[in-house]
């Protein structure tokens, strides 16, 4: 297999069943994965030549990626310093958590209204997966503590965007899928504040699941928004955190 194509882990093709936007594609997911998961850190500038030789491929693939990306707000561009992962900051979280609570409450209200019997058993066996998966280990960390299960991840994204399936809007629905990335960006910086409240979170996502499924839209919204608020509450405290040492070495 050639070398892009082994440190992508694209599927098994020939040469010519192996276009650029495939490369593209691999590089996206991959970059997507690095920002959201904080691996390339908040406000870091983006070296297109060291990531294409680090994922294995040329600079085009890299370039496409990090447009598509910079469409999703996950990167930013300026004519004097190119790429850049966007900084996190309170102003932008307050900005972010109005957002999707706007958004998903007008998602999930649709869906709610016209969502079949196919949408309510997406519900409940989405809400039951994410239960039934473990937050943190995974298959190569089975059980280990404070490593975040990159199934669990899927699990959650799932279920958040089961909520909203039902809408008959795939406007809103893309809205509501990258509403939910640049939050897990905040997700990430806080986790083991978040994971404290785990046990908490799981009865939330039920509620909502409950609400949701009984067609109480007034209940569900507010249960779902009041999810959101508690966890950017949590993010909220982290940054305050992280901005001590940074103040202090200022003033130094």
């Amino acid at each position: 297999m050639p070398k892009a194509e082994a440190a992508l882990r694209l599927p098994d093709a020939a040469p010519e069943e192996a276009p650029v936007r495939t490369l593209s594609s691999a590089a996206y997911l991959r970059l997507r994965r690095e920002i959201i998961r904080a691996e390339l850190p908040p406000g870091q500038k983006i070296n297109i030549r060291e990531l294409a030789d680090r994922y294995g491929t040329g600079l085009a693939p890299v370039r496409e990626a990090l447009n598509r990306l910079t469409s999703e707000a996950l990167v930013t561009q300026s004519d004097q310093r190119g790429f850049t992962v966007p900084p996190l900051d309170a102003d932008d979280l307050d900005e972010l958590v109005r957002a999707r609570c706007l958004l998903n409450a007008m998602a999930l209200r649709e869906s709610i209204l016209h969502g079949d019997r196919a949408w309510e058993e997406g519900v409940l066996l989405a809400c039951h997966r994410l239960a039934r998966t473990p937050r943190d280990g995974g298959a190569a960390n089975e059980g280990a503590p404070g490593v975040r299960n990159p199934n669990w991840e899927d699990a959650h994204r799932a279920f958040h965007l089961s909520l909203v399936a039902g809408c008959r809007s795939k406007w809103l629905i893309t809205y509501c899928e990258q509403l939910f990335d640049a939050a897990e960006r905040y997700r990430y910086i806080s986790r083991r504040a978040i994971r404290q409240r785990a046990s908490a979170n799981e009865g939330e996502h039920s509620a909502i699941m409950q609400a949701a499924i009984d067609r109480d839209a007034g209940r569900a919204v507010e249960l779902l928004n009041a999810h959101f608020t508690r966890t950017a509450d949590l993010v909220r405290a982290q940054l305050r955190q992280t901005a001590k040492p940074a103040r202090r070495a200022a003033a130094n």
